[in-house]
């Protein structure tokens, strides 16, 4: 049984959530032909620190670095190296947060300068799919629900979903149950309750839904090398309506990204 989150539970959520959003808009500022994803890092872990929060990737299981930079064909969990962004790139910027007990997720792909179509294309749809799954994290739905959301409005666009990849509870944890799968069958899966926190988060690919595990143990990539798209947003399940607790309006409203 998954306990959902008292008012004031959610209000230490949503300062996360909006933390985390505005340490994506800071990292977008940087993202550039030339820019390591080291330094994409140490952005981000200079804006949490400063912020009087703590990166909550950073140890993680080992994890070696505060937010997780996936460039092109890594879907997620890459690390920041001394990888140089090129144009025409894509890199997916993965942060969380830990502060005052509780946590921040959330997630951004960034074109790098001037991207293809095909591409832009992949970055539209993995977004709107986010969209398409918060519509449907209404009270009384099932997580189910909002997989086949995400699923039917990418597959539509001859994307794939991956499978072996989901979103989750946030709370005190990081990771907290229901898992949120980005495909399924409506009436399926956890039933979905006021009060409930969750990350919502497809994971999409250019070609099709296989991935292996990097030798590293952590970057997960498509196993065909075309691209993919990952988005990440914190909702509260209320009833008729989900709750934004993140949003994107800190980088898409100061015309650093236009989709």
């Amino acid at each position: 049984m998954v306990e959902p989150k008292t008012e004031e539970e959610i209000a230490l959520l949503r300062e996360n959530a909006i933390l985390v959003s505005k340490t994506l808009a800071e990292v977008g500022k940087a993202v550039a032909p030339g820019v390591t994803t080291k330094e994409l890092n140490r952005v981000a872990e200079t804006f949490i620190r400063d912020n009087g929060a703590v990166p909550s990737f950073l140890g993680f299981e080992g994890f070696p670095a505060a937010i997780c930079t996936s460039v092109n064909d890594v879907v997620v969990h890459g690390f920041p190296s001394d990888y140089v962004l090129k144009e025409g790139d894509i890199v997916t910027a993965d942060i969380g947060t830990l502060y005052k007990g509780y946590n921040g997720d959330s997630a951004y792909t960034f074109p790098v300068g001037e991207i293809d179509a095909n591409t832009r294309k992949l970055l539209d749809v993995t977004k709107a799919s986010l969209y398409k799954g918060i519509e449907a994290a209404v009270e009384g739905n099932r997580v189910g629900d909002i997989g086949h959301a995400v699923q039917t409005y990418v597959e539509s666009f001859g994307f794939s979903v991956v499978r072996e990849l989901e979103g989750h509870g946030i709370g005190k944890g990081m990771h907290e149950n229901p898992g949120v799968p980005n495909f399924g069958k409506r009436g399926k899966g956890a039933k979905l309750i006021n009060g409930m926190t969750i990350c919502i988060e497809p994971m999409v690919n250019a070609g099709n839904k296989s991935v292996y595990l990097d030798r590293n143990g952590w970057a997960v990539h498509t196993s065909d090398r075309r691209n993919s798209a990952h988005y990440e947003l914190t909702v509260v399940v209320r009833k008729g309506h989900a709750e934004q607790l993140s949003t994107f309006d800190y980088i898409e409203k100061d015309g650093k990204i236009k989709f």
